[in-house]
């Protein structure tokens, strides 16, 4: 199993992506640290355990410093260690420039931006104080083309990218591995909202002619979570079919 017994958490875990991610992990011999502000959590948690796997749930948002650095420290004091972390969560409030409330952004920035770091800052030491730990995050490939309509997640999803080279600058001589993944039209909760034309509108763009599934990325946060990933450091992997850019 490729990490077993490592230690993983994983924000945004109750559904999609994230719900993927867990699962494939635990497959693979982790122990899983489940977050989400969704208490469908605790049904994933569940599940996984009534397949033999260890694995515990808490409610957080990722935009609470505070609630984070509490949660983490919670969730060492239960694992001992944290091996792994997986920066999944985010969400989507899009609108045109002029038509954008800075509701919206501030939403959007909050969650996939500060999120982030806030994730980052509080499990890093830990990291550190173990001389081991791989940090993947949740880019996009809108961060590389661009999206009509998404001022407020582009820009998250482009400083995801930035911080990503930076950590593995800074981190990287305590042995913390720091990448992220730029995922491409992946059929979620989240992209199922959006409107049916935009949907069809997409898949010419798409080399490979067709979405992809939540699989697909949880593949791709496994490999760079892993240790076949030791010496891959500071990249954005794009899952997006050869999406046109």
């Amino acid at each position: 199993m490729r990490l077993k017994e490592k230690i993983a958490l994983i924000t945004g875990g109750a559904n999609g992506i994230g719900l993927a991610t867990a699962e494939r992990f635990a497959k693979e011999g982790a122990k899983i640290i489940l977050w989400d502000i969704s208490e469908g959590g605790n049904d994933v948690v569940e599940r996984l355990k009534k397949d033999g796997h260890k694995a515990i749930f808490k409610k957080v948002s990722v935009t609470n410093e505070d609630e984070v650095k509490k949660a983490v420290a919670k969730a060492r004091d239960h694992f001992g260690r944290i091996d792994i972390l997986i920066n999944n969560a985010g969400i989507t409030k899009d609108r045109t420039l002029l038509k954008m409330s800075k509701k919206e952004w501030d939403d959007v920035i909050a969650v996939n931006l500060t999120g982030v770091f806030n994730c980052t800052q509080a499990v890093a030491p830990i990291m550190k104080e173990q001389n081991y730990g791989r940090i993947v995050s949740a880019s996009s490939n809108v961060a590389i083309r661009g999206n009509y309509g998404q001022t407020n997640y582009v820009a998250t999803k482009s400083a995801i990218i930035g911080m990503t080279k930076v950590w593995a600058m800074e981190l990287g001589r305590f042995g913390i591995t720091a990448n992220c993944i730029a995922p491409g039209f992946i059929h979620t909760a989240m992209t199922d909202a959006m409107p049916e034309e935009v949907r069809k509108q997409s898949l010419p763009t798409i080399p490979l002619g067709k979405w992809g599934v939540p699989e697909d990325i949880a593949n791709g946060y496994l490999y760079l979570a892993s240790d076949e990933a030791s010496f891959v450091s500071g990249i954005c992997l794009t899952i997006d079919g050869g999406a046109a850019r």
